[in-house]
């Protein structure tokens, strides 16, 4: 049904994810975060309440695996969940339930968790582990992410088709870095790189005006942010 990356960027300290799938709006019910503590998708027969537990469970010092054997707990459709992520520290964690619907699978990595189900086949997979370790550091976390589920599609993704796709980082502050959403289009991934593109140009030097936990102020002057925002963008450009 769904295929999905999880990875925490070390430089950055930053945690992302990037997901595709053949059902509307796949970005607003897998994904899951919680500040200082993880993220995960929980996919194949979703289970936000078992995201909740397992973000739980880290949260109180639970490690990745034994957390998941508690969020999965008393749950009848254990077998047909998938669940997967990586935590604060950026240790990764992963299940595929007996039941989940071929071909499914996960593959995890340092900082990097990477699982799906009803795909193509396995070249789903490995393609996307591939695009992820072929890319680099100094590559910004969130091209990266995105990167490794553009391969994923061309090894054929979700093998019913495409529907929708999500991309989110967060980084510690209230606000997340990016998060971004094709809810309903006929290629999806395709779509998302658009819209983070435009995104990455125009609405990322704004963003780095906002108010932060350390400076609640932020840049609030309009001449001052305006030339801010004009120096950021001939500094750094697009991608």
């Amino acid at each position: 049904m769904t295929w999905s990356i999880v990875a925490r960027d070390p430089s950055s300290v930053q945690i992302g994810i990037a997901i595709s799938s053949r059902v509307i709006a796949v970005g607003a019910l897998c994904p899951m975060f919680r500040d200082g503590v993880g993220a995960l998708s929980s996919q194949s027969y979703t289970s936000p309440v078992a995201g909740e537990r397992l973000l739980e469970a880290l949260a109180n010092g639970t490690g990745g695996q034994t957390a998941i054997g508690h969020a999965l707990t008393g749950d009848d459709g254990h077998m047909w969940r998938q669940i997967h992520g990586v935590d604060a520290a950026g240790r990764p964690f992963a299940h595929t339930g007996a039941r989940c619907i071929e071909w499914c699978g996960h593959w995890t990595g340092d900082a990097v968790s990477i699982a799906g189900n009803m795909l193509a086949g396995p070249q789903v997979l490995d393609a996307t582990v591939a695009a992820w370790n072929a890319g680099s550091e100094a590559q910004p976390f969130a091209d990266r992410l995105l990167g490794a589920l553009e391969a994923g599609q061309a090894a054929g993704g979700d093998k019913r088709g495409r529907q929708s796709a999500a991309l989110m980082v967060r980084g510690g502050e209230i606000h997340a870095a990016v998060d971004l959403r094709v809810d309903e289009h006929p290629d999806p991934v395709a779509e998302l790189r658009r819209v983070f593109d435009l995104f990455w140009a125009e609405r990322r030097p704004y963003m780095a005006t906002l108010p932060t936990r350390e400076n609640p102020s932020g840049i609030y002057d309009p001449d001052e942010r305006e030339a801010f925002i004009a120096a950021w963008k001939a500094r750094e450009g697009a991608l």
